[in-house]
C-alpha cells in the first residue's frame, strides 16, 4: 500500500521522496487511470497514458469515477500505520465540522457545549466526556496530528542521510523536496476550489460558504486574489480563504516543512548529541519564546524520526551497542517502554480533549478539570489549545507503534484507504458540506439560524423531517444522512486523489527532472534509492 504523498497531510510512501514515476515522461500522460501505487490498471494505456483511445471513453470514465480501495496483497511498510493514522485524522476533522455545523448558531449554544469540557455550564453529555470527545470535536487534534507526521516524515530521508554521512545525496534530495513540496500541496488546492466556485455558476445553487459574486469573471478574479496570496510563503494576511475556510492549515502546512528542510540542512554537519539538542531548543523556541505551534510540532516529528533512526541502527547491529550516539537516558528507560507509552497514549487522550470554543485562558479555567492544567501556558502562546494538543499529538504519535493492538487497527485496510485520499477528503469534505450537506439537513429538520439559510433554503425545509432523539452528537437526524453524506465525501475524495493528488505529485516529479536535464537520474533509479535509505532503516 505505497502512497504517493508526503507529509501530513499527505503520505508516506516512496513517491513523497523522490517525486518520481514509473511511467509517463510528460504531464499530459500523467494519467487518471493509476492505481494507488502509481502503476497502470488494466484499463491504462501502455504507455503510461489514461487518454481515451478508440472506443476507450467510457471505460476511461468508468476506471475514473468508479471508487478503488486498497490493494491487500501487498505487503506493509514498517511505517504504515502512519498513513492509517493521517486517514483517521482526516476523518475525525469531517466529523467535527459536521457535528458543528448541524449544532451551530442555535438557541440553546450547542456548539459551545460540544466544545467545552463535561460538566461546563451545568451541561453533562456524552459527547463531551473525557476520550470520547475528541471522537466528536476531534478536528483540531487532527491536525496537529498531521503536522507532526509532516515533520516526521520529510525528514525520514535527509536524517538517514545525515546519519550515513552521504552529505552529496543529502543535497540532491534537500533540493529536490524543496522544489516539488509547493507543487504537490497546492496544485490540487487550486483544482478543487476552481470546480467549487465554478459550480454555483453553472449550476445556478445558493452555497452557504460565501457570497456569491456578480458574473463568473468576477468570482475567477476573486479566486486568483484570494490563492496566489494564500500560496504565497511569507503572505502575512489571512489565510482562511473565503470560499473554502477549512483550508488555513494548508500555508502553515508549506512553512512547517520549509522549517524542516532548514533545519536538516543546517544540521547536516552537527555531531548527533548536538543535533538532537538543537531540536529540543527549536521546540522550546516555537512553544515558549515565540507563537509558532506549528513549527514546534514539525520538529517534534523530526525529533521523534531521528531518534527512531538512531535506535533503529542501534538495534541492528549484533552486539546492540557502539556505533554512535544515543541518549543514555532512553536506553535506561527501554525495560520500562511499554509502561511509559501506555501512559502516554492516556495522557495524550486526555490533553487532546482541551477545550476550543474560546481562546482566552480565563474561559478555560471554567472548564472542569482544566483549572489548573491552564497555568502551564507560556506566555507566548495566544490560543492556549496548541500548547495542549502539541503534547497531546506527540504522545498519541509515538505510542501508537508501541502499542500492537493500535498499530494493527491503523494498519487495516479502512484506515489504509482513509489515509490514501486523506488530502483529498481534507479539501472536498468542506464543500460538499455547504452544499449537499446544507440541504440535506434543512430537509431533515436541522434549520440554521443564521445569515440567509432559511430564506435562500426554504425549499429544502423539513421534507423529510427525522427525529433529533439520542444522545447529543448522535441524534437520528444526524446518523441518517451519513447514508449519504459520507459515502458520497468519500468517493469524491477518492475521485480527486486519482485526478488531482497523485497526478499533482507525479507533475512535481515530472518538472523538477526538466529542471535537472541531463543530469537527473531516471525515475525508477530515484524511487529505488529513496526507498532504500529511510523506510527500510525503520523496518
Amino acid at each position: 500500500m505505497h502512497s504517493q504523498r508526503e507529509g501530513i497531510l499527505d503520505g508516506t510512501g516512496s513517491h513523497a521522496h523522490h517525486g518520481g514515476d514509473q511511467g509517463p515522461a510528460y504531464p499530459w500522460k500523467l494519467g487518471f487511470g493509476l492505481d494507488s501505487t502509481g502503476n497502470g490498471s488494466s484499463d491504462t494505456i501502455a504507455n503510461g497514458t489514461a487518454l481515451p483511445q478508440k472506443g476507450g471513453a467510457l471505460r476511461w470514465l468508468r476506471n475514473v469515477f468508479r471508487p478503488r480501495g486498497t490493494d491487500s496483497s501487498k505487503p506493509l511498510r514498517s511505517t504504515a500505520y502512519l498513513d492509517g493514522l493521517r486517514g483517521f485524522a482526516a476523518f475525525l476533522v469531517y466529523i467535527h465540522h459536521h457535528e458543528l455545523w448541524v449544532h451551530a448558531s442555535f438557541v440553546n449554544n450547542e456548539s459551545a457545549i460540544f466544545e467545552s469540557s463535561w460538566g461546563w455550564g451545568g451541561h453533562f453529555y456524552f459527547a463531551t466526556l473525557p476520550f470520547i470527545r475528541q471522537f466528536f470535536t476531534g478536528g483540531h487534534l487532527a491536525v496537529a496530528i498531521f503536522y507532526v507526521i509532516s515533520g516526521y516524515v520529510l525528514s525520514a530521508k535527509p536524517l538517514a542521510l545525515i546519519q550515513a554521512g552521504d552529505h552529496v545525496r543529502l543535497g540532491d534530495s534537500l533540493a529536490s523536496s524543496f522544489f516539488r513540496r509547493w507543487f504537490r500541496l497546492y496544485l490540487p488546492l487550486f483544482g478543487t476550489t476552481l470546480l467549487y466556485v465554478t459550480s454555483w455558476h453553472v449550476f445556478g445553487y445558493w452555497n452557504g460558504a460565501c457570497e456569491a459574486k456578480a458574473t463568473f469573471g468576477e468570482e475567477l478574479w476573486n479566486w486568483y486574489v484570494e490563492l496566489k496570496n494564500l500560496s504565497f510563503l511569507f503572505n502575512q494576511g489571512a489565510i482562511w480563504p473565503s470560499f473554502n475556510t477549512h483550508l488555513w492549515s494548508i500555508p502553515l502546512e508549506m512553512r512547517g516543512s520549509m522549517v524542516i528542510f532548514i533545519a536538516c540542512l543546517a544540521l547536516s554537519r552537527a555531531t548527533t548529541r548536538a543535533r538532537l539538542l538543537c531540536q529540543v531548543a527549536l521546540i522550546y523556541y516555537f512553544i515558549y519564546i515565540v507563537d509558532a505551534y506549528y513549527c514546534a510540532l514539525f520538529i517534534a516529528g523530526m525529533l521523534q524520526c531521528d531518534l527512531d533512526l538512531l535506535a533503529a541502527a542501534r538495534g541492528s547491529r549484533a552486539d546492540n551497542a557502539g556505533g554512535g550516539y544515543f541518549p543514555r537516558f532512553l536506553r535506561r528507560l527501554e525495560p520500562y517502554k511499554t509502561f511509559i507509552y501506555y501512559h502516554f497514549f492516556v495522557i495524550g487522550l486526555w490533553l487532546s480533549g482541551v477545550p476550543a470554543w474560546s481562546s482566552k485562558v480565563e474561559d478555560l479555567r471554567e472548564n472542569p478539570g482544566w483549572r489548573w492544567l491552564s497555568y502551564l501556558k507560556p506566555q507566548a502562546v495566544l490560543d492556549f489549545k496548541w500548547f495542549f494538543l502539541f503534547f497531546a499529538a506527540n504522545m498519541l504519535v509515538s505510542s501508537i507503534p508501541r502499542i500492537p493492538w493500535l498499530k494493527r487497527f491503523f494498519e487495516s485496510r479502512f484506515c489504509q484507504f482513509l489515509g490514501r485520499v486523506s488530502y483529498a477528503l481534507y479539501l472536498v469534505h468542506g464543500p460538499i458540506l455547504a452544499s449537499l450537506g446544507d440541504r440535506i439537513y434543512h430537509a431533515v429538520g436541522f434549520i440554521r439560524q443564521v445569515g440567509d439559510y432559511q430564506k435562500e433554503l426554504a425549499p429544502w425545509l423539513n421534507i423529510f423531517p427525522l427525529s433529533k432523539a439520542g444522545p447529543l452528537g448522535l441524534e437520528i437526524a444526524i446518523l441518517v444522512p451519513q447514508i449519504i453524506l459520507l459515502p458520497f465525501t468519500l468517493w469524491v475524495a477518492d475521485v480527486v486523489t486519482r485526478t488531482m493528488d497523485e497526478p499533482a505529485v507525479r507533475f512535481a516529479g515530472w518538472m523538477y527532472r526538466r529542471v535537472l536535464g541531463a543530469s537527473a537520474p531516471p525515475p525508477k533509479q530515484e524511487q529505488e534509492e529513496a526507498e532504500s535509505v529511510a523506510l527500510r532503516r525503520l523496518a
